[in-house]
């Protein structure tokens, strides 16, 4: 048997339209070839790789064992060229003129505030948009090119689409006000207690996280677009719900909220990721802040 040949990085790309689209029309239609020009080059990577890639019995695209496995080596090609085509793109144009970012609402403000000022400081000419979004809407900003870098909680699975590393946690604590029922109570609080009592639950404006709970337990919740409106409301004994330790801690020691021992959960981490397109690498300006966010983690000491 021969040795399998070298295949261009356009049989890849038609390769991979193919599935995407679910068939040979779709795909020449995606992209502006005729369908014979697809079947074509789908036969020559065949014949250079020495495999089927399709199963011909089938009216619709189905891969063979062997496409299966190819299929992920041939998106992988596709990824890492376009990361290194998006990444000369920056080199070849220098300093951006403007940097955009979406933030999710839990990260810790006075990590954000000094970010943003050190990049002021270090690029005083460059502009810088911000964003600050919960749940599934810093990836639909980051997805959509609406922004370039996104800092994103830890509730979806990341597609091939996004570049992504882990930047580190906060901790998420269940609290009430000392003047509601929960927070009367001493001891470890059964579920199905904290169940009979309403919710406040931070919710999602994009669709990505449409139908998911996240932690919700209680029968009756309410969904709040602000994490600022969920403080005020549990601060004046409307519910109970999680917070970041770091925004509450002044009052828990004041005694404005209550840290409730819910049997469930006392308290939870809530990972954070910095995500950006993969054909989108962030320019100089850019990439020095995705950096600072590395070398300064949410849960370091201030």
């Amino acid at each position: 048997m021969r040795e399998p040949g070298l295949p261009t990085l356009d049989q890849l790309r038609v390769f991979v339209a193919v599935i995407d689209c679910g068939s040979f029309s779709r795909a020449a239609r995606e992209l502006h070839r005729t369908q014979s020009v697809v079947s074509y080059t789908i036969a020559n990577l065949e014949a250079q790789l020495n495999v089927e890639l399709f199963d011909r019995s089938k009216r619709k695209p189905t891969l063979t064992e062997a496409g299966r496995a190819l299929l992920a080596d041939a998106r992988t090609v596709g990824m890492k060229v376009d990361a290194m085509r998006a990444r000369a793109k920056t080199l070849a144009q220098g300093l951006e003129a403007e940097v955009s970012l979406a933030v999710d609402v839990m990260f810790p403000n006075c990590r954000l505030v000094q970010a943003l000022k050190a990049f002021q400081q270090e690029f005083p000419t460059v502009g810088l948009r911000l964003r600050i979004e919960a749940l599934g809407a810093v990836m639909h900003l980051v997805g959509e090119r609406v922004c370039q870098i996104g800092i994103t909680g830890p509730m979806l699975d990341f597609s091939d689409t996004f570049q992504h590393q882990q930047l580190g946690h906060i901790t998420m604590v269940p609290v009430a006000s000392p003047d509601h029922p929960l927070g009367k109570m001493t001891g470890i609080i059964p579920t199905e207690v904290a169940r009979d009592h309403i919710q406040l639950v931070l919710t999602d404006r994009s669709q990505l996280t449409a139908g998911q709970n996240f932690g919700v337990i209680a029968l009756r919740d309410w969904r709040l677009g602000d994490l600022g409106a969920k403080h005020m409301l549990l601060l004046n004994g409307l519910g109970w719900g999680s917070m970041p330790e770091e925004m509450i801690r002044a009052d828990l020691e004041s005694g404005r909220l209550k840290h409730l021992q819910l049997a469930h959960m006392v308290s939870g981490q809530y990972s954070l990721h910095m995500i950006n397109r993969v054909d989108e690498a962030p320019g100089v300006a850019g990439r020095w802040l995705m950096q600072y966010f590395v070398d300064h983690p949410p849960e370091a000491e201030q």
